[in-house]
């Protein structure tokens, strides 16, 4: 789950990384009453679920309350990408000597947390790791031990050579990986991490990504969720409990567990077909899961043939075979399926399908093959 900066920022402090004051507010009137309590030049953000808010328009300094106002007036309602904007964070603007960049991430082909820390803050990680990738310096660590104090002062080594200005760094980098593994986040970044003229460190910039898995752990970040940041799909299956991810291709895949989700992409790849989604139903089903996975994958317009493909354990065939034909009666696909029902309840579940002249197939590969040529017909 994504969470917007002010919010982050808020994680952050509540850990000890020093933070410049700030508010979130969505009315200019309370941006210019915030800017005149900070009393100096203040930056008014937008807070929206995207990249880009600068290049849009969505990131302004303003030296008086005045300007404040004026800037929180034209970026409040402002369309970023297909967002609107609805508040944005009036926050302090300290004046920066030095540009840093740390961050967090699971590296899963390892299962460890791996910190990077680059001396080229202020810009996008993405484009320092293709360029000059060697200003990127890695170090994982160990989730049994935790990071320590020598870890962090090597990494703050790596970005200031002043001694007393590694110490405060370091303590930022430790204080990270307690907000990252306190808050079970996926992501973790400061960028930037600064240091003022008078050698004070800040960070004035924060992302934070949530393992969603974890949510059932802190009700108080599950509360902070903007829908406005999800498609109608994506939120649709949240609700629902379906797990969903769109994808580039024309093939539409409901898959009951992520192990064979991931193996039934690489199947359609086998044989020449794209997934357009990883769709899964969860351990356990019903009619109404059914019918909002039809629904979601049939709103995709680049599907050109759904597989339905599920390995009855937990999950009864016959209660995916009824969702299924409810699905149908409530709307028109319009678009060819391919069914493969195996496991529990699947005899019932073939005689529900033969009943309403629904085919399936005995195995995947078959059901796979089906599903790659009928696509193909539709291209």
């Amino acid at each position: 789950m994504k969470i917007h900066e002010y919010q982050a920022r808020g994680i952050l402090s509540e850990y000890g990384v020093p933070i410049p004051r700030f508010e979130v507010v969505d009315d200019p009137g309370d941006a210019r009453r915030v800017a005149e309590e900070i009393g100096r030049m203040v930056v008014v953000k937008a807070q929206v679920h995207v990249g880009g808010r600068g290049k849009a328009g969505g990131v302004k300094l303003a030296k008086t309350p005045d300007e404040a106002e004026k800037h929180a007036t034209a970026i409040l309602g402002m369309d970023i990408k297909g967002l609107t904007v609805e508040r944005v964070m009036v926050a302090d603007a300290v004046d920066i000597e030095s540009e840093y960049y740390v961050g967090i991430v699971v590296d899963r082909a390892t299962k460890r947390p791996v910190y990077m820390v680059s001396a080229a803050g202020g810009v996008d990680i993405e484009e320092v790791a293709a360029t000059t990738p060697e200003r990127i310096h890695k170090h994982p660590v160990d989730p049994d031990k935790g990071l320590s104090t020598a870890e962090a002062q090597e990494l703050a080594a790596k970005l200031d050579t002043r001694p007393h200005v590694v110490r405060d760094i370091a303590v930022v980098v430790e204080k990270l990986y307690d907000a990252f593994t306190g808050s079970d986040a996926s992501l973790a970044e400061i960028n930037p991490l600064v240091v003022t003229p008078d050698e004070q460190v800040w960070a004035i910039d924060a992302k934070i990504n949530i393992d969603d898995n974890a949510l059932f752990r802190h009700p108080d970040i599950e509360a902070m969720r903007d829908p406005s940041g999800e498609t109608d799909d994506l939120r649709r299956a949240r609700e629902m409990g379906l797990s969903y991810v769109k994808l580039e291709g024309d093939v539409g895949c409901i898959v009951n567990g992520a192990g064979l989700a991931m193996t039934t992409m690489d199947v359609i790849k086998y044989y020449g077909g794209e997934p357009a989604n990883f769709l899964d139903i969860g351990g356990s089903s019903s009619p109404e899961k059914m019918q909002t996975a039809i629904d979601i994958i049939t709103s995709d317009p680049n599907v050109k043939s759904i597989l339905i493909n599920i390995f009855g354990g937990i999950t009864r065939c016959d209660d995916v075979a009824r969702g299924l034909v409810a699905a149908l009666k409530e709307r028109s696909v319009g678009l060819p399926l391919v069914v493969r029902l195996t496991g529990t309840n699947a005899e019932e579940a073939g005689q529900i399908l033969a009943e309403h002249e629904m085919k399936s197939a005995e195995t995947m590969d078959e059901a796979v093959e089906k599903v790659v040529e009928l696509a193909r017909r539709q291209a």
